[in-house]
């Protein structure tokens, strides 16, 4: 519970991680001498000041006890007190208890030390006036009531060093985030790398900032070149494989054609169609990553002309209300020729397909429903890899498929930082197919 807790108040992105890092050692060093140096030392300074005071308090006590009446009294501590900078009442209604703001922490000192030194005193008020003090004794004569200064008890002005402290914190702080703003840019400029890249759109990308960041950019563009290899040998190994089968099948059905016609023919002529389909699969499948280049494109028209091309006038394939007049940038092609694959593997095992478009934040979910046996839940990952044939209640692969279909789906579907996904229809009881591509 409490780390959920935690998880949700601590920033999610490096730059804010980093700035707590840099910031919680500040302000902790700032608390700590605030406590430990004004707390000690200034109470210190403040003990000290007060006691010179008792001193001199208990000096003006005494002339008053010692004075025949209260007439001489009050002259001779008068007398005493305006060279010393107090003020003096006698008889007076002086303080009979602790009066001071709540922030006045010296004042708690100041009081105390009093308390301690006059065995007279009666109390202080230190919050009609923050810049003088009132201090009662009890005396022979009656209350007297003496007023000073603030400044002789405490130090006039300790929240210079916090200022101090504060500015000199601010400042530094401020250095340090232009400073890490700097580290971090490279960061950012490698994580827009490799999110354009997933989404088949790579830019331009030169590695610097620190030698981490640095070596970290150069196994990305390692890893980039690598892939686009491994894409392109894929590609013409497949295309090269599939222009030499054609070579031999052309001539095989030509040969056929002029053969007597025989329901043996017939069947031969049949497999040899079925393997120039599967090899219009595998190129398809080969060349998914290299049909068209994106382009800023309105979704909406995108599934409009799929649909008419399905059969959308035959009714066979229903279009739902669509969020029309937006636009993202998509490989038009790619993504025509994926929708095209899995309106045809539903008709393949339905009779009605159904199509839908949804918009997310950065995102855009293309929906394909048919009527369908749909794919048990166990096998949808499998279903989605190249090559495979599911033997129970639904066979992607039958009559003529190569076991491609969602599989170049799914890898158009990646090509644009997006994936997959299958499901059970609720409008129509069969498969559910959300192509998910990123905005």
């Amino acid at each position: 519970m409490v780390d959920r807790w935690i998880k949700r108040v601590l920033p999610r992105g490096l730059y804010g991680r980093a700035a707590l890092i840099l910031i919680v050692p500040i302000v902790t060093i700032q608390l700590v001498v605030s406590v430990v140096f004004i707390q000690r030392h200034f109470a210190d300074v403040t003990q000290q000041m007060t006691r010179a005071l008792v001193l001199e308090l208990a000096y003006l006590t005494r002339i008053v006890d010692a004075a025949p009446d209260l007439a001489q009294a009050r002259t001779e501590a008068g007398a005493v007190a305006r060279p010393l900078g107090l003020g003096l009442t006698l008889p007076a209604e002086a303080p009979q208890d602790e009066s001071r703001r709540f922030y006045d922490l010296s004042g708690e000192t100041v009081t105390e030390t009093l308390r301690r030194g006059l065995p007279g005193f009666t109390g202080i008020d230190l919050a009609t006036d923050t810049s003088r003090v009132w201090v009662g004794i009890e005396t022979g004569k009656g209350p007297m009531e003496v007023s000073f200064n603030r400044g002789r008890v405490s130090a006039s002005n300790p929240h210079q060093l916090l200022v101090l402290m504060v500015f000199t914190s601010a400042l530094m702080t401020l250095i340090a985030f232009l400073f890490l703003r700097n580290q971090l840019r490279p960061i950012r400029r490698l994580a827009r790398a490799a999110d354009a890249f997933g989404k088949g759109r790579p830019i331009p990308y030169r590695p610097s900032g620190a030698t981490e960041v640095r070596a970290a950019g150069r196994a990305f563009l390692d890893m980039r070149a690598r892939i686009e290899r491994q894409i392109e040998q894929r590609t013409l190994m497949l295309s090269g494989v599939s222009h030499d089968l054609r070579t031999p099948l052309t001539r095989l059905k030509l040969e056929l054609s002029m053969a007597e016609d025989t329901p043996e023919t017939r069947a031969m002529l049949r497999d040899i169609n079925d393997m120039g389909r599967m090899i219009d699969t595998f190129l398809d499948f080969s060349r998914a990553d290299a049909l068209d280049d994106p382009e800023e494109v309105d979704p909406a028209a995108l599934l409009d002309r799929v649909a008419q091309r399905a059969g959308a006038a035959e009714g066979t394939v229903e279009l739902g209300a669509l969020p029309r007049g937006q636009r993202a940038s998509l490989r038009p092609m790619a993504v025509e020729r994926a929708l095209q694959n899995l309106i045809d593997n539903g008709l393949r095992h339905g009779t009605r397909v159904a199509l839908s478009l949804y918009l997310r934040p950065g995102a855009l979910v293309f929906t394909v429903e048919d009527d369908g046996p749909g794919i048990p839940e166990d096998q949808r990952e499998l279903a989605m890899q190249p090559f495979q044939r599911l033997d129970e209640s639904r066979n992607q692969n039958r009559g003529s498929g190569a076991g491609l279909g969602l599989a170049i789906a799914a890898d158009i579907a990646r090509g644009h930082g997006g994936a997959l996904h299958l499901g059970t229809s609720a409008r129509l009881g069969g498969l559910r197919a959300d192509l998910v591509l990123a905005r």
